[in-house]
C-alpha cells in the first residue's frame, strides 16, 4: 500500500466516525457560537463574533479543531460626506491540537499543534506556528481537569508594509507551553481557562503569550450562554501599536 495513503489516513483518523452495530455515544461533539452587537445613536456600529469547536475524544486520542471570528464594522463619512460603514476590525484564527495518551494507564501523552492567525487591525498580516512535544494529564475526576504541555516549534510571522518598510518575513525556533483546566461549577455552569506561551529565546524575535478565560451556561439542552474574556500580547510591534489586545464577549452556543 501507498505509504502517502497510510500517512494521510493515520493524520485524519482522530477525526474519522465510524458506524458502530450498537448505539454508542459519538466521540466526536461539535458547537458553535455567533454573538451581535448593533449601536445607533452618536456613534453607529456593528459588531459580529462567531466560530466553531470540534473534538474527538475516544480511547487514547482526543483531537481538537477551533475557529475563530471577529468583525466589526464602524459608521464613517468620507470626503463627499457620504454615510458608510467600514470596517474597522477584523480577525479570524484557526487552530487544531491532537494529543495521544502514551497508554491506557499512564496520564503522559504526546502532542501535534498546529495554529494560524490574520489580524487585520494589528502589526502582522498573519502568525502562523507549529509545534509538538510531551504533556500530562496532571489530574481529573467528575468535576475538574488540568491539562499541560511543552514542546519545540516553529513560528512564522508575516509583517505588514508601512511608508517607511516594506513587508516582510520573519521566522523562528519557539519553545511552547500551554496549560488546560476545565471546571464544572455546577450541573449548568462550566469555567475554562487556557494559558499559551510561544516563547522565541532568539534576540529580537517576537514572543507571543495568550490567555482565554470563559463561563458557559446553560439555557437548554442543546443551547447555552457564552461569556468570554481573551488576551493576545506580542512583544515585538510596530511603534505606535500596543503589545496587547483584549477581546470581551458575549454570545450563544449551539451544541450538537
Amino acid at each position: 500500500m501507498n505509504h502517502k495513503i497510510i500517512f494521510a489516513t493515520l493524520c485524519c483518523l482522530p477525526f474519522i466516525s465510524f458506524a458502530q452495530e450498537d448505539e454508542e455515544k459519538s466521540p466526536i461533539t461539535a458547537s458553535a457560537e455567533l454573538g451581535m452587537l448593533y449601536k445607533t445613536g452618536n456613534t453607529k456600529s456593528a459588531d459580529i463574533k462567531t466560530g466553531f469547536d470540534v473534538k474527538y475524544e475516544e480511547a487514547l486520542w482526543r483531537s481538537t479543531l477551533a475557529f475563530d471570528l471577529l468583525v466589526k464594522k464602524t459608521e464613517t463619512t468620507d470626503v463627499d460626506g457620504n454615510e458608510e460603514f467600514d470596517t474597522s476590525d477584523q480577525k479570524w484564527t484557526v487552530e487544531s491540537k491532537t494529543n495521544y495518551t502514551l497508554d491506557k494507564n499512564s496520564k503522559n501523552y504526546i502532542y501535534g499543534n498546529i495554529s494560524y492567525e490574520d489580524n487585520r487591525f494589528s502589526s502582522f498580516e498573519n502568525q502562523s506556528s507549529i509545534s509538538a512535544g510531551w504533556g500530562r494529564e496532571w489530574f481529573k475526576n467528575k468535576k475538574a481537569s488540568l491539562f499541560a504541555d511543552i514542546g519545540p516549534g516553529y513560528k512564522r510571522d508575516v509583517i505588514k508594509a508601512t511608508n517607511t518598510i516594506e513587508s516582510k518575513t520573519e521566522s523562528a525556533f519557539i519553545i511552547q507551553a500551554q496549560a488546560l483546566y476545565l471546571r464544572k461549577i455546577n450541573e449548568h455552569v462550566n469555567f475554562k481557562q487556557l494559558l499559551s506561551a510561544k516563547y522565541a529565546p532568539g534576540s529580537g524575535d517576537n514572543s507571543k503569550y495568550k490567555a482565554e478565560t470563559s463561563i458557559t451556561t446553560k439555557l437548554i439542552e442543546t443551547l447555552a450562554l457564552k461569556f468570554s474574556f481573551i488576551l493576545d500580547h506580542n512583544t515585538e510591534v510596530d511603534e505606535g501599536t500596543d503589545r496587547t489586545d483584549t477581546q470581551t464577549a458575549m454570545t450563544l452556543v449551539y451544541s450538537f
